[in-house]
C-alpha cells in the first residue's frame, strides 16, 4: 500500500500540510483521485449520508459536484494530535438554478499509520448568498497562495 505523506504523528506542520493537501484535492472536483487519500474501508459521515470505503465516498462524491456548481473549497486547521486532525472549512457554490450558497463546517479526521484517512465526520450547514457576496472569486481549482484563509476573510 502507497504511503500518503505526511504520516502521523502530526506536528503542527505537517497537519497543516495534510489540510492544504485535503482542500486541494478537493478543488480537483475529481472524486476518482480525492479517493485515494482515503483508506480502502474508509467510514465517512457527511450530512446524513454514511458511505464506507473508497466506492461510496467516490459515488457521494460525484452526486455532490453535480448538485454543487463551481465549487470552490477552504479548509483551515483547528486542532490535531497524533493521528487525528480537526478543521473548519467554508465553500461556495451555486445550484443549477443559480442560487449562490456559502456551506460552512467542521471535520475530524482519523489517518492510519500510511497516512490514509480511515474516518471523516463532517458538519455542515448552508447559507444562501448573493452572488455579490461570494468572496472565493480564484478561477476553478487549487487557491492560489496569495489568496486569504478563512480567518483572515472573518469566516
Amino acid at each position: 500500500m502507497e504511503a500518503r505523506p505526511p504520516l502521523p504523528p502530526f506536528t503542527r506542520e505537517t497537519a497543516m500540510q495534510k489540510v492544504r493537501l485535503a482542500e486541494d484535492a478537493w478543488n480537483t472536483r475529481e472524486p476518482a483521485r480525492i479517493v485515494l487519500a482515503y483508506s480502502a474501508d474508509t467510514r465517512w459521515r457527511n450530512r446524513t449520508e454514511f458511505p464506507v470505503g473508497r466506492e461510496q465516498a467516490q459515488a457521494l462524491l460525484e452526486r455532490k459536484w453535480k448538485r454543487e456548481l463551481d465549487y470552490r473549497l477552504i479548509k483551515e486547521l483547528w486542532a490535531f494530535e497524533g493521528n487525528r486532525i480537526a478543521v473548519r472549512f467554508a465553500y461556495e457554490w451555486h445550484d443549477d438554478a443559480g442560487q449562490w450558497y456559502r456551506s460552512y463546517g467542521n471535520e475530524n479526521w482519523e489517518f492510519d499509520e500510511q497516512g490514509l484517512m480511515t474516518h471523516r465526520h463532517a458538519s455542515i450547514n448552508d447559507l444562501p448568498i448573493k452572488e455579490a457576496d461570494r468572496k472565493f472569486l480564484w478561477p476553478l481549482g487549487r487557491r492560489p497562495e496569495d489568496h486569504p484563509g478563512l480567518s483572515d476573510l472573518g469566516l
